[in-house]
């Protein structure tokens, strides 16, 4: 029985990290959209200048 309930208690706890991850990554993909709308663009920036190339070693 005690084997049970540890399982029990790691599986709530399972659940509950689950449920925050996706809490935090629904509210930073709110955020996100919501600086994009207020830019007006559709797209964000896929690369700049300074990592176009790599550094020499």
């Amino acid at each position: 029985m005690y084997a049970y309930e540890l399982h029990k208690i790691q599986e709530a706890e399972l659940l509950r990290r689950a449920e925050l991850e996706r809490v935090v990554r629904q509210a930073r993909r709110a955020r996100r959209a919501a600086r994009r709308s207020g830019r007006q663009e559709d797209e964000g920036v896929v690369s700049t200048f300074r990592n176009r190339f790599v550094r020499a070693a």
